[in-house]
């Protein structure tokens, strides 16, 4: 499958084609959704809580995003990858945001980057877009700021907040974002955006009225343990079917099933007594 364009994405927005993003952190799993046909991916900074194990995603740095976002460009070559700014590195100055961005292309493999914020972040986004680098906007639960907005909660669900979020839209698509996240915001306010905007519109937690849906791959497959977000549907339990094939490869050890003959290697047969046993030269690792 050809690598997803933006122009396919501004297409698909005229034809009321709706597609799906996920997020991929890793070859395997780029690698999966590539196999899967999915359209774009997403190295997000979320890799903080899902691959890190930190509470937030405010620890992660540029040379993390760097080495993941590049470990999902080996798994899949030809999928249009989006790599996330993580905290601070749009927010020194614009000459930074740039650098930093045209690092995710350049060492990093990105096709894109996605960073959070509205209006102030506009002229950001401009000087990054200018450089030839395409962004993609995120507004409404901002999980870089989440302490700011008051934590992890829906945002826009008053006059004042809806109608700034509205405004930041405005304000990214003119600086030149080819597609703006709306994440965890009232459905109708979403639907009314993503009506009003000309560029994809992909919600997390903000109804289905909208271009397209992203998803953390790892709530969608059931590998986040408890932890499930109203706005998540598990589509699979993965993380149990792991368990279960630790355990039984641990019996099967514990019992000696494993390995079998199948699993083990003969030793071709010694020339004389003097000479030891060596592992056939035609015998594959693979076999």
């Amino acid at each position: 499958m050809a690598k997803t364009a933006i122009q396919d994405l501004m297409k698909w927005k005229r034809e009321g084609h709706r597609w799906v993003c996920l997020t991929a952190y890793d070859a395997p799993t780029a690698r999966v959704l590539a196999s899967s046909g999915i359209p774009v991916a997403l190295v997000g900074d979320s890799l903080g809580n899902v691959i890190m194990g930190h509470d937030s995603t405010v620890p992660v740095t540029m040379e993390n995003m760097i080495h993941h976002t590049a470990a999902a460009r080996r798994g899949a070559p030809e999928l249009f990858i989006v790599g996330d700014l993580p905290f601070l590195a749009v927010q020194i100055s614009e000459d930074e945001a740039v650098r930093n961005a045209g690092r995710l292309i350049q060492e990093g493999g990105a096709d894109a980057v996605k960073l959070e914020g509205g209006g102030p972040r506009a002229a950001t986004v401009k000087r990054i877009v200018e450089a030839g680098i395409p962004v993609m906007g995120h507004l409404g639960l901002t999980p870089q700021n989440a302490t700011q907005l008051g934590g992890y909660r829906v945002q826009g669900v008053d006059a004042k907040s809806a109608r700034q979020i509205r405004e930041d839209a405005g304000s990214l698509e003119k600086a030149g974002a080819f597609a703006i996240v709306l994440e965890c915001i009232p459905a109708p306010l979403a639907a009314s955006i993503a009506d009003e905007a000309s560029i994809p519109i992909i919600g997390i937690g903000a109804g289905s009225d909208v271009d397209a849906q992203v998803l953390v791959f790892h709530d969608l497959v059931g590998m986040a343990g408890d932890f499930q977000p109203r706005f998540v549907r598990r589509y699979a339990e993965v993380e149990h079917q792991m368990c279960d094939a630790v355990k039984r490869f641990q019996q099967d050890v514990a019992c000696g099933s494993f390995p079998s003959s199948n699993e083990s290697f003969s030793a071709a047969k010694p020339a004389d007594k003097d000479v030891s046993p060596e592992v056939s030269p035609e015998t594959e690792l693979s076999e």
